[in-house]
């Protein structure tokens, strides 16, 4: 039985943290498609003995992070403009 796109990001974070580019690149997705899907996870985790962590993205300017949704793609720092932003890290543990 194949795997779902779901399971295979969910199996790939319990390997390790990871951004949504990465993943994109490692499941042949695009990255869009894993922002949707790591909404859904951390969901259906909530039920389960593990939980979807995530390290909100950071302004390489002034270092911001305090972004209303990290598991979205921000296109630039609310507190000083600037577009050169980290992604999210993103990983599966037990809590």
């Amino acid at each position: 039985m194949e795997t779902t796109t779901r399971q295979r990001i969910v199996d790939a974070l319990r390997e390790g943290p990871a951004t949504p580019r990465e993943l994109s690149k490692r499941l042949g997705v695009p990255t869009s498609v894993v922002y949707d899907h790591a909404q859904h996870v951390a969901k259906s985790l909530e039920n389960e003995d593990e939980q979807l962590l995530v390290a909100p993205p950071e302004c390489k300017e002034c270092g911001f992070t305090g972004f209303d949704d990290p598991l979205s793609a921000p296109s630039r720092c609310p507190e000083c403009k600037c577009e050169r932003l980290t992604e999210p890290q993103l990983v599966v543990e037990s809590p």
